[in-house]
């Protein structure tokens, strides 16, 4: 009796202990359990609390993050999505880094591991994931699985070096070598640890001051320079592949009953194709978890038409079902093919008056399908496609192709030009803007000139023409698409965007940048002719594009345009005005009103058609401070010699003595050397 009084407090506890912190390998059922935690549905093997998961596979729902994260950590890793049908799991992992002081030495790092699997039950995914090094003079790679007697202390190693010349070598959407580098990775990674070999970036700390390397979901990473200077505590997502490890195959599995994890009726073991260790899924025709008893339920294939067809009769079955012809008819495949009547003589008859009918309707539909070919074709050679189709840069589209964008549904844009929508190319994954003009005779001439003039014409800060269609009677042009608009829109929409004096010094230097390019670096010079706020485009970082050359014309060295220039009147040059004579000088001009309308955030024109020109340039001349014309958006934290300089380009720039303007590659100079 003494014996046993001992012993029954060491077997009570023993008893509570495997009660609270183990889980048994098969569940008969998870009810009481959490089913879900931030709206992600937690299913065993996964799961929350005592006796609710299988070992290695507990969650914690954390409130504050509002998301399950994985147990055991030394930081909270988020999990976004989890499968059990796939296997997969997507979590968010931190990045690493190493960054330098001003002696060149690295003063603080992370290798980004945070210890996410510790019982072993995850690898990363390298189908849907990918390794990625940023930064300059930066060799990034993994070290995964500790090796112990071998070579090397890890068995796997890989990863890659970026490069950077300068602080412009880098480019947003590059990942090939330079500020970024990028390459796929082995299958078998059970862990994020990164190491870095320290590589000089003493002339580089001012863009470059960090190392970083870090795996991430292929889809969800896109370099931009901005990347070069990351924050530390940067998370990206990670897709994991899990699996029932415990050092056994299926084979192995399947002799062990009492571990055995494909525990539903109609469920099939498949080894993991990531690591030792397998996977339990539900059989054909069911569906539902395979990891608890009972779990795997049938499939009713006749709700799900288009995964399980069948053009008769469906019945289900277990695990299956079938599809029969009804009684009176028949079908040699009635799964895919329709069931046809067994029809009579005087059926026969019917349906062969029937199809004589229809073959005559065949021939209307023919004879009508003709007409519209003959009247595309006569669009064609009206809208200069025999000259466009030498213009071996611009893409030819069909009618056909372009149907589905033209839709109402994706219009973003109207006014007295015509129709701007937004869609995509058949297997293209970038959107596109597709113009469509409206009607107009006088308008007919300036569509092959904008094609011409964009054929010819490369730059960054110039709208890309993509290609045209001119089966139509009024031709559509394809260009890609700039998401934020013009900056018409930006500076004066309602719910117009704020904007910094450096970024509206970069819009300004590049679209001085585009314009120069026209005047000065290309064998036959451009002048665009109608330059203002809403034909500068803006794409998803503000980069400035110039758009809308209708109105453009090519001219030779000293060559002038009479009467041909047709621009808006708040940016039209005076001296044009009086003269006639448009020269790249007009351009300048009007640019110049760009430039006040900018940095003023004021209309060219108000709304009693005055000019804002006049008092605002008057001001100046009086030797007023010029900080009482900027926008007070940015002129309350401005630098007023910054001030003063715009306004001196302003006022060359519209200078009513054309000799006095400076050309437009030295305003983009100028605004250059302001940002920097």
């Amino acid at each position: 009796m003494p014996t046993m009084l001992i012993l029954h407090p060491y077997l009570l506890l023993l008893l509570v202990a495997l009660t609270a912190f183990s889980s048994t390998p098969e569940a008969e059922s998870t009810s009481g359990c959490p089913d879900s935690c931030g709206g992600i549905a937690i299913q065993y093997p996964f799961g929350i609390g005592a006796g609710c998961f299988r070992k290695g596979f507990e969650l914690i729902c954390d409130r504050s993050l509002d998301r399950p994260v994985l147990v055991g950590t030394t930081k909270p890793v988020p999990l976004n999505h989890l499968s059990i049908r796939t296997a997969e799991a997507r979590v968010m992992l931190p990045v690493a880094w190493q960054c330098f002081n001003s002696s060149d030495l690295v003063y603080a790092s992370s290798d980004g591991d945070v210890q996410f699997n510790r019982e072993e039950v995850y690898r990363i995914s390298n189908a849907s994931n990918q390794l990625v090094v940023v930064g300059c003079n930066t060799l990034g790679y993994t070290q995964s699985q500790r090796s112990e007697g071998n070579d090397y202390d890890y068995g796997y190693y890989t990863g890659c070096m970026s490069y950077c010349n300068n602080s412009k070598s880098a480019m947003n959407g590059a990942c090939a070598g330079v500020g970024c580098c990028r390459l796929d990775i082995p299958p078998g990674l059970t862990d994020n640890r990164m190491n870095f070999e320290a590589y000089t970036h003493k002339k580089r700390l001012g863009f470059s001051p960090c190392d970083y390397a870090f795996l991430v979901d292929r889809d969800n990473y896109t370099f931009h320079t901005a990347d070069l200077k990351m924050e530390t505590n940067t998370m990206m997502p990670v897709w994991l592949d899990w699996a029932i490890r415990d050092n056994m195959t299926c084979d192995d599995a399947k002799r062990r009953a009492e571990s055995y994890a494909c525990v539903s009726a109609n469920s099939e073991c498949r080894d993991s194709s990531n690591g030792f260790g397998y996977v339990c899924t539900c059989s054909m025709g069911y569906e539902g978890n395979p990891y608890i008893a009972n779990g795997c339920t049938d499939i009713n294939e006749c709700e799900s038409y288009q995964e399980y067809p069948c053009r008769g009769v469906c019945r289900n079955t277990l695990g299956s079902y079938e599809c029969k012809c009804p009684s009176g008819s028949h079908s040699a495949d009635p799964f895919n093919d329709p069931c046809n009547p067994n029809f009579p003589l005087a059926a026969k008859i019917t349906i062969g008056a029937i199809g004589g009918f229809f073959i005559i309707a065949v021939a209307v539909f023919a004879s009508l399908l003709a007409k519209e070919k003959r009247k595309m074709r006569d669009y064609f050679r009206k809208n200069g496609g025999p000259i466009i189709e030498e213009v071996n840069k611009i893409k030819l589209f069909k009618k056909k192709e372009l149907e589905q964008t033209l839709k109402s549904s994706n219009r973003i844009g109207q006014g007295g030009f015509g129709e701007v929508y937004k869609g995509y190319l058949r297997d293209e994954t970038q959107p596109v803007a597709v113009k469509k003009p409206k009607i107009d005779v006088k308008l007919a001439g300036q569509f092959v000139n904008e094609v011409i003039i964009q054929s010819r014409v490369l730059h960054k800060n110039i709208v890309k023409l993509i290609g045209c269609c001119l089966e139509v009677d009024v031709p559509i042009l394809v260009y890609e698409y700039v998401p934020n608009g013009s900056l018409d829109r930006i500076l004066h929409d309602s719910n117009r965007v704020p904007l910094n004096l450096d970024l509206r010094l970069q819009i300004a230097a590049q679209s001085a940048k585009g314009l120069a390019y026209m005047h000065s670096e290309i064998t036959t010079p451009i002048l665009h002719g109608d330059v203002k706020p809403a034909n500068i485009l803006l794409d998803e970082d503000f980069v400035p594009k110039i758009s809308d050359f209708g109105t453009s014309r090519m001219i030779t060295v000293d060559e002038n345009y009479a009467s041909t220039i047709i621009g808006n009147w708040g940016y039209m040059d005076p001296e044009y005005v009086l003269t006639g004579l448009y020269t790249s000088k007009s351009d300048v001009y009007s640019f110049g009103v760009v430039l006040l309308e900018l940095f003023t955030r004021k209309k060219a024109l108000d709304p009693d058609n005055n000019s804002i020109l006049g008092n605002s340039l008057d001001t100046y001349s009086k030797k007023k401070r010029v900080i009482e014309l900027v926008d007070p958006e940015i002129a309350a934290i401005g630098n007023t010699g910054v001030f003063h300089s715009l306004a001196e380009i302003i006022v060359q720039s519209l200078s009513t003595d054309i000799d006095q303007r400076p050309e437009m590659a030295d305003v983009a100079e100028r605004l250059q050397y302001l940002l920097k």
